[in-house]
C-alpha cells in the first residue's frame, strides 16, 4: 500500500478529553473546539523508535517501512527516542552504541536524512522543558488509564518508576514541540495519541491557541506475532527475526516458527488465516505466490517446511539490500552522527520556537 492510502482519521476524543482543570478530567467546562486546527491532512509528522535492542522486522513492516514511504508526501520528522528507553532497566554502557546502530539501521531501511529529518531524542533539551509544563496540565487519573503503563508495569514490577507512569507526557512533548500534526502509529500507541490531543486542548484552553491537533495515521501493515505465536513480536520476548539476521540465522529462526496449530500432519490442509508464516509472504511476497500459497495451504498442496523455504529466500531477497546498506554505513559512523546533528539542529530550532510561544502564553517571560 503506498502513502496515498494510508487512513487518516480524525481525532475523536473520549469522554471527557480536554475538560477540567487537567486533561483527561472528567468535570469542568468544555473545551472551546474553535481554537483547534483546521480539520484537513497533516503536513508535519513525526514519530520515534526506541534502542532497545535490533529492529526487527516487526518494528520494519510494522513502522519504519512505512515512515520511508511517507517521506516524499510529508514533512517527516523521525527519531531516536533514548529517554523514553531509559524507563526500564537497561545498562549505560551499551547505550550510546545501541543509538547509533538504532540510527544506522533506520537509515538503512529507508528514513534518509537528505530527505527527511532524523535525529536522537536526547539532543533537544528544549522537550523536556515542554513536558514538564504538560505535566501541569495532564490529570493522574488520565495516565492511570494507559494500558500501555500497566502492562510495562506488570513487566518490570522492581523498576515501576514515575517516568514510567509520564511517558505518554513526554511523548505528547515530543510531537507537539515540533507542531508536528499527525503521527504514524500501530494500534498500540494510539492511546497515547489521544492524550497528546487532550493536552493540546487542555493547554490551547487554559493558554491560548498554539499546539494543532494531532491525527493518527494508522499503518497498513498487519500485526506481526511472534514467532512463537505468543503475542507481538517482541525485543524483550527474544521472538523475532532482526533486520540483521543473514540468510542462515532467517532459515533457522523460521524452522521453528509457529504455523497453524491445526495442520499436525503434511497432509492435513492449513488455514492460512490464523498462520503468522502466510502474514509475513503478504508482506515479502509477490500477490501470485501469495495466492498460490493460500490455495495450496488449504488444499495441503504445499508443507509448512516448503512454505517457510519460499517465504525465507523471498525475505532474503528483500532484506539483503538493507544489510548491505547498514554493513556500509557501520564503516562510516561519523556520517551518521553528523546527519542526526543536522536533524537535532532543526528540532531544536522549531522546539525553540514553540517554546518562546509557550512561555509568553504562560506568562513566564
Amino acid at each position: 500500500m503506498n502513502a496515498d492510502e494510508h487512513k487518516v482519521s480524525s481525532p475523536v476524543p473520549e469522554d471527557g478529553a480536554g475538560t477540567g482543570p487537567a486533561a483527561g478530567d472528567d468535570t469542568g467546562s468544555a473545551v472551546d473546539d474553535s481554537k483547534a486546527s483546521p480539520a484537513g491532512e497533516p503536513t508535519r509528522l513525526y514519530s520515534g523508535i526506541q534502542p532497545t535492542g535490533d529492529i526487527h522486522i516487526g518494528n520494519y513492516l510494522g513502522a519504519v517501512a512505512n515512515w520511508a514511504k511517507l517521506i516524499p508526501r510529508y514533512d517527516c520528522i523521525y527519531c531516536v527516542v533514548d529517554y523514553h528507553a531509559i524507563t526500564i532497566e537497561y545498562d549505560p554502557d551499551t547505550m550510546r552504541d545501541a543509538v547509533l546502530d538504532t540510527a544506522t539501521m533506520g537509515i538503512a531501511c529507508g528514513l534518509d536524512p537528505d530527505h527527511c529529518t532524523f535525529f536522537v531524542q536526547s539532543h533537544v533539551s528544549e522537550t523536556m522543558e515542554l513536558a514538564w509544563i504538560f505535566s501541569t496540565c495532564t490529570a493522574i487519573g488520565a495516565l492511570e488509564r494507559m494500558t500501555q503503563f500497566k502492562d510495562k508495569a506488570a513487566q518490570h514490577k522492581q523498576n515501576i518508576n514515575a517516568g514510567l507512569f509520564t511517558y505518554p507526557v513526554l511523548q505528547a512533548a515530543d510531537i507537539l514541540g515540533v507542531k508536528a500534526d499527525g503521527v504514524p502509529v500501530g494500534d498500540d500507541q494510539s492511546q497515547h495519541l489521544e492524550l497528546t490531543r487532550e493536552i493540546a486542548r487542555r493547554f490551547n484552553h487554559l493558554y491560548g491557541p498554539v499546539f494543532p491537533d494531532a491525527k493518527t495515521l494508522y499503518s497498513p501493515a498487519p500485526r506481526i506475532l511472534g514467532l512463537d505465536g505468543q503475542g507481538k513480536m517482541s525485543k524483550s520476548q527474544g521472538n523475532y527475526i532482526a533486520m540483521k539476521d543473514r540468510s542462515d540465522m532467517v532459515r533457522k529462526k523460521l524452522s521453528t516458527a509457529y504455523t497453524d496449530p491445526n495442520r499436525l500432519r503434511r497432509s492435513d490442509p492449513g488455514n492460512p488465516d490464523i498462520c503468522n508464516i502466510f502474514t509475513l509472504h503478504k508482506s515479502f511476497s509477490s500477490p501470485d505466490e501469495v495466492a498460490t500459497i493460500d490455495a495450496e495451504c488449504r488444499s495441503a498442496g504445499i508443507g509448512c517446511v516448503d512454505c517457510k523455504k519460499k517465504l525465507g529466500a523471498n525475505m532474503e531477497t528483500a532484506m539483503s539490500p538493507i544489510q548491505d546498506k547498514y554493513e556500509d554505513l557501520t564503516r562510516r559512523p561519523d556520517d551518521v552522527r553528523d546527519a542526526l546533528a543536522t536533524g537535532a539542529d532543526r528540532v531544536r530550532a522549531l522546539t525553540s520556537e514553540t517554546m518562546t510561544e509557550v512561555r509568553q502564553s504562560l506568562g513566564l517571560r
